[in-house]
């Protein structure tokens, strides 16, 4: 060997001599160390090895023409062996190489000169040098702390390092899954029987997902931590993007795009090293597996599971009907919903602010001598209905923050919400409770009209004035309203109830039966699958986000302005936390049901004082907190929707 060694530094000495000028000698003494030719003359010669410290043959053969088509090839090679200055090369040296010192001193002298932009290529992978030395690669290995666990040329051969885009660089692609083999042998023969694996060596398709599309290349961890669980889930959503996206839609996938790693990832379903295409037999989501596979996170599961759409979508008809008609059926009630109420809002308060211009807002109707005394206000609402007022009005708005949290969890506030609230579970019990608060009061009000009708049930007139069942009228007090929108009819008056009002009570039946329904559904997975199919649970999903949608926007833009923004309340109504309207807004409000109480003399027994100061400013207070929270709760979900639509 060192026969072949001096044989070899001999001839390219021959070669070198020949090839250059005269001045050869002269211009050789003037150089501190060997030149790349020089260097080529031992190494480049095939099979050239010396005797390594374990008494094999260290291979330091460099292939000439391939280290030039490297992104080392321009450089000089004593650039990195920097303990290399003559040749023979002296003896007891320390051999070597730094790659981050080497590229890291050449960042900084471009720098420093100014060619940062000139060297751009070079500064990415400085940050990959800085990505690897906070990977778990860098770190000390267990057995021997000596050492890292890899080092760069551990995975890459410095000699042969390829442009981007390089036929070089491809064919190093296809020897990955042998680098990474060479420490993880295990899991590199779990992958070579995977899909991802097959594909990659029988049919040689250099797309298919080697080791460093899951786990990164530089700045690798291990998968045991949360965030890399989150960061593989994505890296599979660089090649399956139509999965990723339908998984993001789901449950899991929300609370995944939350920054949470302990529902199901694509992983858990799809397996890790050994996955397999949904029809092999041996695969963890096959129809005969499924179940099986349900129940590792949902011990309970019953065969119902069996039909849910993890990856289901709206827009094939196909393949998920029940979807594809809960979604349009959504689309079509938001749309025509919104439509109607906003331009009912829109031209009532065009006409309302016109008339207060005019000086029309006092007073719509012939008003009648005011009783004697102090100014006078009308009980309107008792103690009871304020409470459960004021309950309904926080668990509603808390189950908006904890629900559209999830529902919107790839817009930007989300995660700082949730982070707010505990996290996923907390919030989840969170908006349980406020459900649950929800389902009481809904129920509650309910036993008591039952029984106040009962008591009254030969009195009680099911569409007379007291009752919030709509009659004829409200259809006509809707025509007579648009009308004076429009200038072509007086102002309509109002009894006890006006045709919104009626609207404002009617509204929770449905959002009950759709956002109440829906949400026990998710809330009681296993009982829900053991009595309806699988699908259930994407169509519960969807109507259970769009009906809240409709819900927040409409109680934050529609209910509002009625209560609060129209110019006759601007800038809020505290009716419901007093419960007295002043007489002369209560003439103006409901003139039907005042000029009733007047005939009839029953007015006085309506008749209280005004509230307290203390009571008034504290009702003030707590109405524009509620707004204020409505507001920004409104502005969240706006932004949340119209991120998750773009």
């Amino acid at each position: 060997m060192h026969a072949l060694r001096f044989s070899g530094w001999v001839f390219a000495s021959v070669i070198l001599l020949a090839e250059v000028p005269g001045d050869w000698v002269a211009e050789a003494k003037a150089q501190a160390a060997p030149s790349n030719a020089m260097c080529l003359g031992c190494h480049g010669i095939k099979g050239f090895a010396v005797p390594a410290g374990d008494g094999q043959m260290r291979q330091l053969h460099v292939i000439p023409d391939e280290f030039a088509r490297s992104v080392h090839g321009k450089r000089s090679c004593v650039e990195c062996h920097k303990d290399i200055t003559k040749i023979p090369h002296q003896k007891n040296v320390d051999r070597k190489v730094s790659c981050v010192r080497c590229h890291r001193d050449l960042w900084d002298a471009a720098q420093s000169e100014g060619k940062a932009a000139q060297y751009a290529r070079l500064g990415m992978v400085v940050k990959q040098i800085d990505s690897y030395m906070r990977s778990i690669h860098a770190r000390p290995n267990i057995e021997d702390q000596s050492r890292t666990n890899a080092t760069c040329y551990n995975c890459h051969n410095a000699h042969y390092v390829y442009p981007v885009g390089s036929k070089g660089r491809a064919e190093f692609r296809l020897t990955i899954p042998d680098v990474c083999g060479k420490c993880h042998s295990t899991q590199r023969d779990e992958y070579l029987t995977s899909v991802h694996g097959k594909e990659f060596t029988q049919n040689a398709n250099p797309k298919a997902a080697v080791c460093i599309d899951c786990h990164t290349t530089h700045d690798i961890e291990s998968p045991k931590i949360e965030s890399i669980k989150l960061v593989i889930t994505q890296n599979c959503g660089n090649c399956h993007s139509k999965e990723l996206k339908t998984y993001t839609g789901t449950y899991h996938g929300q609370v995944s795009t939350l920054g949470y790693a302990y529902t199901a990832k694509c992983y858990d379903c799809h397996g890790h090293h050994q996955i397999q295409r949904v029809d092999d037999e041996t695969s963890k989501v096959h129809q005969a597996n499924r179940l099986e596979t349900c129940q590792k996170c949902h011990e309970e599961a019953t065969e119902g599971f069996l039909t849910f759409h993890p990856h289901g979508n709206t827009r094939d008809f196909d393949r998920y009907p029940g979807m594809w008609i809960a979604s349009k059926f959504m689309i079509v009630l938001l749309a025509s919903v919104f439509a109607f109420f906003w331009t009912h809002t829109a031209l009532w308060f065009r006409r309302e602010y016109k008339d207060r211009k005019q000086g029309k807002n006092k007073l719509h109707v012939q008003m009648d001598e005011l009783p004697s005394g102090e100014e006078k206000y009308v009980r309107r609402w008792a103690p009871m209905w304020r409470l459960a007022h004021l309950l309904l009005a926080l668990a509603v708005m808390t189950l908006v923050l904890t629900g559209t949290a999830v529902l919107y969890a790839d817009s930007f506030w989300a995660p700082t919400v949730m982070k707010w609230l505990g996290g996923p579970q907390t919030a989840a019990i969170i908006h349980r409770i406020a459900a649950a608060t929800f389902i009481v009061l809904f129920f509650g009000h309910l036993i008591y009209f039952a029984v106040l009708i009962t008591r009254n049930r030969k009195t009680f007139r099911w569409f007379g004035p007291n009752s919030l069942i709509p009659n004829l009228q409200d259809f006509r007090d809707i025509a007579a309203m648009f009308k004076w929108f429009f200038g072509t009819g007086p102002r309509p008056i109002f009894d006890r109830w006006s045709y919104w009002e009626k609207f404002d009570y009617w509204a929770p039946f449905w959002g009950m039966a759709i956002i109440g329904c829906s949400g026990v559904m998710l809330w009681f997975p296993e009982q829900t699958a053991a009595l309806l199919p699988g699908w259930v649970f994407n169509v519960a999903t969807i109507v259970h986000g769009e009906e809240a949608f409709l819900a927040a926007v409409f109680l934050f833009t529609v209910h509002f302005f009625n209560c609060h923004f129209r110019p006759d309340k601007f800038p809020q109504d505290i009716v419901m936390f007093t419960g007295v309207l002043p007489l002369e807004e209560y003439r103006r409000e409901h003139t039907v049901e005042y000029r009733r109480f007047l005939d009839s003399g029953e007015l006085e027994k309506y008749l209280v004082d005004a509230p307290s100061q203390p009571m008034t400013l504290a009702s003030k207070i707590l109405g524009a907190t509620l707004i204020i929270v409505g507001l920004v709760l409104l502005t969240l979900v706006l932004f949340g929707f119209l991120g998750h639509a773009v």
